[in-house]
């Protein structure tokens, strides 16, 4: 990769980024209905049709951050021992991603935002799936022995514990570290 590329790369990064911090400040300060892609453009200084190169839509921006934090967890479970247990890599993986995370109100309101719009909701389900998809296929390549079946069972298992602990700590109202939630709601279930 030539300095030029780079740049250019780092460039991309910093907008699409901006491009979701506008829309998720707005979208928490006055509701999503009244958040328009033209505004969110308007005041990262780009064009609509600069935004459309980023994100389909408001939804799309808004949901980066979580996106990105997908792309950190499959890398550092591609990362993990090829040998160690496939829930206990996804784990470890989690623990890892999350390390330096704090509770924070905000947190609390992006789950509020979520709740309360289905276009939302609805996107980040299907986002959930295909990370369990694409966890499934990270575990088989680290151990090619799995069964497909067991690959898919415990990354739509190890999916479906995050997002319940994830609702936890939200109806706790963020009160402790979601990692701690989340640990607590991992050692309950039993894999194998």
């Amino acid at each position: 990769m030539t300095s030029a590329e780079s740049l250019r790369d780092r460039k991309k990064a910093a907008t699409r980024q901006a491009l979701h911090e506008v829309a998720l400040r707005h979208a928490l300060r006055e509701g999503l209905d009244n958040v328009t892609v033209e505004r969110i453009a308007d005041e990262v200084g780009v064009s609509r049709r600069t935004f459309s190169n980023y994100f389909a839509n408001k939804e799309d921006a808004i949901l980066h951050g979580e996106r990105e934090r997908t792309r950190k967890l499959l890398d550092l479970l591609r990362s993990r021992p090829a040998d160690e247990d496939p829930w206990l890599a996804l784990w470890r993986s989690a623990r890892e991603l999350n390390k330096d995370m704090e509770p924070d109100l905000a947190g609390v309101e992006q789950f509020r935002l979520l709740m309360r719009h289905p276009s939302l909701m609805a996107k980040q389900a299907a986002d959930h799936a295909a990370l369990a998809r694409e966890l499934a296929t990270v575990l088989q390549e680290r151990d090619p022995e799995l069964d497909h079946e067991v690959a898919r069972l415990t990354a739509t298992v190890f999916m479906t514990v995050l997002r319940t602990a994830g609702t936890l700590w939200f109806e706790q109202g963020g009160k402790e570290p979601i990692m701690k939630v989340v640990e607590r709601a991992l050692s309950r279930v039993r894999i194998g």
